[in-house]
């Protein structure tokens, strides 16, 4: 594992991050036997760096990981990332309870890393008019954290003008081949970096996205490279190649992702893509952003739809119909996934009644009601629901 220097803190990081936000589930749970062998493969193999926050797993994230760290004595070997969620937040009493019933969930006396969760400009303004700074800097001296930050989602504009008005120690920003120019973007990685601040990197992989099949344009771009690598190398190598990136959170939640995250953690050193590399790189970026439909990471943020939308799902399939020329295929799969053929619930796009919820919560301000419109235009229809009813039939007529 390759470690990289926190500058404000001087703490050695893993390049590589644990991120806990998709853990490995069953039946709406966390797995955690399957959870906590993949955490403690990570930990075994020099990951230091583990990042939860309030919201992920409805709560879950926090327990799980301090139950592990507390069954197996191995808080002292990783630094833990958690986040202040500025959406609940009423007054700066909401502060402290938070953080209190952070700590009991971690089982710990402290927070390595501790972010205001998901600011853009308005959120932060909220923020400061409840005397976040006072808070900050309050729990960094009574050391119940010890480096304070932000996680960004928003324009470049916003994250400058917060990077401004805090000594922050660190941030957190989304950044991959095809977010150079999006949120904080290339620019804002300088600037924080410029100004002192390490970088932590999430959604290296776009959602996954990135780690799938690729488009035909962009399989010939990366097949044209004298170095042979998995799309996924490419993607997280471009990431690292920028030396002001000190981690890079994974939500790695299959262990054979895990293995080739940490063997390519191994070895990819700043500065050291070739500019040959970094062409096709480019090119393959905007191959994938001419064929993607809908600016989707599965983060999540705008789950549960209270109509049973699985919004990161459909999006995921509407992307693939576009995307990769498979289109009977991808309508099948998503009714297969979508439309409770093999007995689950439904979750298509046609249960969305335009209530608009979900809207606030997308980092990526997508217009999701209207883009559910065309989700539903492309994958579903009366020819293929009816189709699909008939596959079912015949499904469960064979499980009898």
């Amino acid at each position: 594992m390759l470690y990289r220097k926190d500058p404000k803190s001087g703490n050695d990081v893993s390049i590589l991050g644990y991120g806990a936000m998709r853990l490995p589930s069953k039946r709406n749970k966390i797995d955690y036997d399957e959870a906590k062998k993949q955490m403690l493969y990570c930990i075994e193999n020099g990951v230091n760096y583990i990042d939860t926050a309030w919201p992920y797993h409805n709560g879950e994230s926090e327990l799980f990981i301090g139950k592990v760290l507390a069954e197996t004595g191995l808080r002292n070997k990783v630094k833990i990332a958690d986040k202040l969620p500025h959406w609940v937040i009423n007054n700066s009493d909401d502060m402290d309870t938070i953080l209190k019933k952070q700590l009991e969930k971690l089982k710990t006396d402290y927070i390595d890393y501790y972010l205001v969760h998901a600011l853009d400009g308005n959120s932060w303004d909220k923020m400061k008019s409840m005397q976040i700074e006072s808070f900050l800097k309050k729990i960094k001296d009574e050391g119940l954290v010890k480096n304070i930050g932000f996680s960004f989602h928003g324009p470049k504009e916003d994250f400058i003008r917060i990077v401004d008005e805090y000594n922050w120690d660190f941030c957190q920003i989304q950044y991959n081949i095809l977010d150079e120019q999006n949120q904080a973007g290339t620019e804002g990685l300088k600037y924080a970096s410029k100004n002192g601040l390490g970088v932590i990197v999430m959604e290296p992989l776009r959602g996954g996205n990135l780690a799938k099949e690729m488009p035909t344009e962009a399989a010939k771009l990366y097949a044209s490279a004298l170095q042979e690598r998995t799309n996924v190398e490419w993607a997280l190598r471009w990431v690292w190649n920028h030396p002001e990136v000190i981690c890079v959170l994974s939500g790695m939640n299959e262990m054979d992702h895990i293995k080739e995250n940490i063997r390519i953690a191994e070895e990819a050193l700043p500065n050291s893509l070739t500019e040959h590399e970094l062409d096709i790189i480019k090119n393959v970026g905007s191959s994938y952003r001419k064929a993607m439909k809908v600016n989707c990471t599965g983060c999540q943020y705008c789950m549960p739809c209270p109509f049973g939308v699985n919004i990161p799902g459909c999006f995921e399939h509407y992307n693939s119909y576009h995307m990769f020329g498979k289109k009977i295929m991808t309508k099948g799969f998503y009714h297969v996934q979508m439309a409770g053929i093999t007995g689950g619930d439904k979750y298509l796009a046609s249960l969305c009644t335009k209530c608009g919820k979900c809207v606030p919560q997308c980092p990526q301000k997508i217009d999701i009601p209207k883009e559910m419109i065309n989700v539903k235009k492309s994958l579903e229809g009366f020819f293929i629901n009816l189709l699909m009813q008939f596959v079912g039939k015949m499904m469960k007529k064979q499980n009898k």
